[in-house]
């Protein structure tokens, strides 16, 4: 992708040659935005458009597979993704970044620093993770049972866009528009059932507890108390028992989709921990 990248936004091109799109707005102290499974980082875009406009420097991209970044056929397991996130970090010369992630994007947050470290990373935010584990084992009894996995994994096969509708209005709070929320279908609807079945077996088919031991910088966890893409007890509580140096902010009202529902609140308590931290 030499040629295509420039200082605002453009490609970065990862070791096995696929180009990330990456935006990279403002100069001061960076926040790098990882977004959830399926959709791409505008998802974060009321949050780019919030820290950009308060003299923070935002960089995100779009997973591989997702948004605008290339589809190749591989590469959708933890330890790549995390490789793509450190390419990102290097190609765009980042110290002291702040991470924040949303669901899936937690856990390359989590899997990054466990294989590349902290040297460039100050601290990390967590909303609605998906960490440790979704899947039901011994060492987590109330996590989401195989065949339930399988069952929704063979209804994406057959009609992706369906569940997606049928699902959507739960990610949202019922004073949520009509046209945001089409807005969100539409972009979960572009992304390719392959790349959404390969994010999904890598979300559910690993356990990310070692990873969650491994984080030293300060975290910040932030989860609805009304999430149902992500319950509460399975994800946040054990991430944040896991983490040393972190704390649990509990949004009692909040759904999986807390960026849109709940703005204010969530630019206010990013912006006091990276003062903090």
């Amino acid at each position: 992708m030499e040629g295509r990248e420039n200082r605002h936004s453009s490609y970065i091109q990862t070791a096995d040659g696929t180009g990330l799109y990456f935006k990279d707005w403002g100069r001061g102290p960076a926040i790098v935005f990882l977004h959830s499974l399926g959709v791409s980082n505008d998802v974060w875009q009321y949050q780019h458009a919030h820290f950009a406009e308060a003299d923070y420097r935002v960089v995100a991209f779009d997973r591989r597979g997702h948004g605008r970044s290339e589809q190749p056929a591989r590469g959708y397991d933890a330890d790549t993704l995390a490789d793509d996130l450190a390419q990102v970090i290097e190609a765009r010369a980042l110290d002291g970044a702040t991470l924040i992630g949303h669901s899936m994007g937690c856990l390359e947050i989590v899997r990054y620093l466990a294989r590349h470290g902290s040297s460039r990373v100050a601290r990390i935010i967590l909303v609605g993770t998906t960490t440790p584990s979704l899947l039901k084992t011994a060492d987590n009894p109330g996590g989401v049972d195989g065949q339930i996995v399988e069952t929704l994994r063979a209804g994406w096969k057959r009609d992706f866009p369906r569940w997606v509708v049928d699902n959507a209005r739960p990610f949202v709070v019922p004073e949520t528009s009509q046209a945001l929320l089409e807005s969100l279908v539409a972009n979960m609807c572009q992304t390719p059932v392959k790349v959404v079945l390969d994010c999904n077996k890598t979300v559910f088919w690993n356990d990310f507890s070692a990873d969650c031991r491994a984080v030293s910088v300060p975290t910040l966890i932030i989860h609805g108390g009304r999430d149902v893409s992500a319950p509460i007890d399975i994800t946040a509580r054990r991430t944040a028992a896991l983490i040393r140096n972190s704390r649990l902010e509990i949004y009692d009202d909040a759904p999986h989709g807390l960026m849109f529902t709940h703005q204010d609140r969530l630019h206010a308590d990013v912006t006091r921990f990276v003062a903090d931290s």
